[in-house]
């Protein structure tokens, strides 16, 4: 089990740090201030989110052979205050970095939506994955 600590150091921003290896990231607060430079809590459950489907999209790639190399994930959330503070939808763009058998992209969409955090979210936040690949247009999948 890993070890994270974050650390308030003043006015809503924070040192998140991972042990071993010191890893560390700087955590801001925008929800009152507007925008920041430092990655928001959001960023970092958005983010985590899409880091998780694709990793889950890397162990069937691995599995069956496949390249998936140069992946990009384009990462967007909003957030509402209905009828509580909460994220409300958080849209993940999947750019494949090459064309693949329409039984091969079933394969790696079906492993996307098997990562583990998408469990932890209320019914109300959705997660909506989308995948693009060369030469074709966006397929939509709803993940959650």
């Amino acid at each position: 089990m890993s070890t994270v600590k974050l650390t308030y150091d003043a006015d809503r921003h924070g040192i998140g740090a991972k042990e071993p290896g010191h890893r560390t990231v700087a955590i801001g607060c925008n929800y009152h201030v507007g925008e920041i430079e430092d990655f928001s809590a959001g960023d970092l459950v958005a983010m985590g989110v899409a880091g998780c489907m694709l990793f889950s999209i890397g162990v069937q790639a691995r599995h069956d052979r496949l390249d998936i190399r140069g992946t990009e994930v384009d990462v967007h959330f909003s957030v509402t205050d209905k009828p509580f503070p909460h994220l409300d939808t958080v849209a993940l763009t999947f750019n494949m970095p090459r064309d693949f058998s329409a039984e091969e992209r079933e394969t790696l969409e079906v492993a996307a939506g098997r990562c583990p955090l998408k469990a932890s979210f209320r019914p109300e936040t959705r997660i909506i994955a989308t995948f693009r690949y060369p030469n074709e247009a966006a397929k939509r999948v709803t993940a959650a």
